[in-house]
């Protein structure tokens, strides 16, 4: 594909105009599953911000039913029941955009650099030289908001109200970022890269980046850190970075950039957009919630904590009494590898091991399942608690509270009623 255009806003509109002048006021209320109050007052030719939210889900190619935070910018929540896939697909994978998307790339014009005090040479290359240069690999990579689980803070804390839902692991295919920082050189100073995007900032200033994060370069040398061109075996998707993006998997997924132009190598921690504090940042020492920390006392969101989620049954399942409940669910443990999970029924009092697999490499999700009997009829809920490789587990209760409710990884539950 030489050349790619993208946009949201001018041509879904001009076919609702279209769209809307055939449709009846029936088959609206029809979409929406629901009758329209006022569908009297509503002005010709409107198409109600449901419907224009579900357009917009489908020309990212992105399932309707997701939940929308925001449009400006994108930011798409995935309902936990739609992430049972082992494999994350495209149109279940969660969004998070910090500023505007890039209007057009052009494959033939676009390129892709490597510069910064640290490298020995700067290096420029299209995507032809990345794809036949160098080694190509694939890894299932687990990408989570750093802020997944923040509408679970109280006080609320600053930023879109997260559900669970902002995680997913797909398979990542591209070229390692090792082997490129090998082909420019590295000096001895090199301590930190940053990556520098083509999506522009809400403003639409161009002087202006809307993120420009990056990782220690310890972590930008493991091989699981990469430069992907291709996600499930199919070619990166706009919404998700094409041509190019970052993936660190383990890391806040806000450090894997999209839609490259360039990496820099710095001699210090990046100095970007978005990494000043409070952004992906956390308090060093717990502060009393609705409180505000100083910057020095604040430390960058590095290896995410150890995390679960029940992916089947969906939260409000009815099951027949005597009839045996199969759960499953992913878990997973950012720079870590999850050890054990276990289930309660009896909020958290007891607590049974499910069975639980081997990732299918370093930094992918695990599955885990089991097979649940009830005593009684009646109400339940059904908590998932994992633990990790150096036996730390997740917390029944929400943790520490912090000014941008990043790190919310407390227990993730599902309501169950035995008829």
């Amino acid at each position: 594909m030489p050349y790619f255009q993208y946009s949201i806003d001018l041509p879904v509109k001009k076919e609702r105009r279209t769209f809307i002048k055939k449709i009846s006021l029936a088959s609206i209320s029809s979409a929406l599953g629901a009758h329209i109050v006022f569908a009297d007052k509503m002005p010709k030719g409107y198409l109600p911000v449901l419907m224009e939210e579900q357009d917009s889900l489908k020309s990212m190619g992105k399932d309707p039913s997701l939940t929308v935070l925001n449009d400006r910018p994108w930011n798409v929540e995935t309902p936990v029941h739609l992430l049972d896939d082992r494999e994350t697909p495209v149109s279940k994978m969660f969004i998070r955009n910090n500023g505007l998307l890039p209007e057009q790339i052009n494959l033939e014009e676009w390129t892709f650099t490597i510069y910064g005090e640290s490298v020995i040479k700067a290096k420029t290359y299209n995507m032809e030289e990345l794809k036949n240069k160098f080694k190509t690999y694939s890894y299932y990579l687990v990408l989570e908001c750093g802020g997944n689980g923040r509408g679970e803070f109280y006080p609320p804390a600053e930023g879109n109200q997260w559900g669970v839902g902002a995680v997913s692991c797909a398979k990542w295919t591209g070229v390692r970022l090792r082997d490129l920082l090998e082909d420019v050189g590295l000096k001895n100073d090199a301590v930190y890269i940053g990556y520098h995007g083509l999506d522009s900032h809400l403003s639409g200033d161009p002087k202006k980046a809307s993120i420009s994060r990056g990782i220690p370069i310890w972590k930008a040398l493991q091989d699981e850190t990469l430069l992907a061109f291709t996600m499930n075996n199919q070619e990166l998707p706009f919404i998700h970075g094409y041509p190019l993006r970052l993936v660190a998997g383990g890391f806040p997924a806000s450090a894997s950039g999209k839609w490259l132009k360039a990496i820099s190598v710095r001699d210090k921690v990046h100095d970007g957009e978005k990494m000043e504090a409070p952004s992906y940042r956390v308090p060093i020492s717990p502060i009393e919630p609705g409180t505000t920390a100083d910057s020095e006392d604040m430390r960058i969101i590095e290896s995410m904590p150890v995390r679960s989620i029940i992916t089947y049954p969906k939260s409000g399942a009815q099951v027949a009494f005597g009839q045996t409940l199969a759960i499953r669910g992913h878990a997973w443990a950012g720079e870590a590898a999850v050890n054990h999970v276990e289930y309660s029924i009896d909020f958290g009092s007891t607590w049974r091991a499910c069975n639980l697999e081997r990732p299918i490499n370093r930094l992918a999700w695990q599955h885990f399942s089991a097979k649940i009997e009830f005593p009684l009829k009646g109400y339940y809920e059904v908590w998932v608690k994992a633990t990790d490789d150096k036996g730390i587990s997740q917390p029944m209760v929400v943790p520490n509270w912090n000014p941008k409710g990043y790190l919310n990884n407390a227990c993730h539950r599902v309501a169950v009623k035995l008829v």
